[in-house]
């Protein structure tokens, strides 16, 4: 069995799926439960000489020394070697509550050449509104780390610029959310289908009754809910362990050219149409013959070359479609005519171009 043929074994393998159903929690997020980006501006300290001299760095130390009541002269230079400017950046899940702890990462954002061994100062972490809403401190994890000679040659192991701190930021404001308000919750699809919103309604009524849920469009079933919240929690542990069938996904046909990768979708279908694939190969070789004078003339002996040209055309058949081309027979009618990745996405564009390829083609 050739790479190739096993190859396209594979990716029929994984593009033919079977009937299976999934939760409601898989398949969907409750509307207005979702998380919160935070971003904060602040300072690492402690850092063996390797911090950065950008100018930022030094007004945001001068500022820091004046809240503590030290006032660093003008034109004074601090000399920062051990200290580092950096954003640092959180997700606040959804009902983060006050007091409860998130993890941080820290980036540098001057020329810090590694942030190893550095403890971040506090820094107030804000949303979008400009509030804050967590404030993080800690000793950082780098995973990366850098050796240089005194040649300077040098090595370096991931990147030492960023650091994490498990657990680093602690929240101070709760996100306000309308979970527990209105008369409705929201399902809305990660990929929105209008099969797998209407099987959804289906399933959700079959408990608790017809117009319980309503598909709102291919995204969105909305469900009637309890106000009250302990019982709107308890209702929506119930519904979103319901198992629903989604609807099959669209006949696609994704082609990579960076990597040589090709994924046919199920449902891919091909029109009658008539496929060759050839190659041309010309080989030209040069060999030195000696050519000697006729006997008692006047002639020298002289070298010229010997040229020999072949051509060989592979006599690969024509492979004839008929209207109910599966992507089996596609496959096997490709292995057959021996394509290597490249000429398989020339193939595939040319069936689109053609009209014979009824699927969405998509080149990344």
């Amino acid at each position: 069995m050739t790479v190739m043929k096993r190859r396209l074994i594979f990716l029929l393998a994984i593009s033919v799926s079977a009937v299976w159903a999934d939760r409601i929690k898989d398949l969907s997020a409750v509307q207005g439960v979702r998380n919160n980006q935070l971003v904060g501006y602040g300072l690492v300290v402690g850092l063996d000489g390797s911090g950065d001299k950008a100018p930022f760095t030094d007004q945001t130390f001068r500022n820091m020394m004046e809240q503590f009541g030290l006032t660093i002269p003008e034109g004074e230079d601090p000399k920062l070697k051990n200290v580092a400017a950096v954003s640092v950046h959180a997700t606040l899940p959804p009902f983060a509550k006050p007091g409860q702890e998130i993890d941080v990462t820290v980036s540098s954002l001057g020329n810090a050449k590694s942030l190893r061994g550095g403890s971040l100062l506090l820094t107030p972490l804000r949303g979008a509104d400009g509030n804050t809403y967590a404030v993080a401190q800690g000793s950082m994890i780098v995973s990366g780390f850098g050796a240089e000679g005194e040649d300077g040659s040098s090595i370096k192991v991931n990147l030492q610029s960023t650091g994490r701190i498990p657990n680093g930021a602690i929240v101070e404001r709760a996100v306000p959310n309308a979970f527990s308000q209105g008369d409705y919750l929201t399902f809305n699809l990660h990929r929105p289908d209008f099969t797998t919103a209407k099987r959804m309604q289906e399933v959700i009524n079959e408990l608790l009754g017809p117009e319980a849920a309503y598909a709102v469009d291919a995204a969105s079933v909305r469900v009637s809910a309890p106000r009250d919240a302990n019982q709107r929690v308890s209702f929506l542990s119930v519904l979103e362990n319901l198992e629903v069938s989604p609807g099959e996904e669209a006949a696609r046909v994704i082609i990579n050219s960076r990597t040589g990768t090709i994924v046919v979708g199920q449902h891919v279908r091909i029109e009658p149409v008539a496929i060759t694939h050839g190659d041309l190969t010309v080989t030209i070789t040069n060999d030195l013959e000696a050519v000697q004078p006729e006997g008692l003339s006047a002639g020298e002996t002289v070298v010229v070359p010997d040229t020999q040209l072949n051509v060989e055309e592979q006599k690969d058949p024509m492979f004839l479609f008929g209207p109910t081309v599966t992507l089996s027979d596609l496959v096997d009618a490709v292995n057959e005519v021996g394509a290597a990745p490249g000429d398989l996405m020339a193939i595939l564009e040319a069936l689109k171009s053609a009209g014979a390829l009824k699927a969405e083609l998509i080149v990344i």
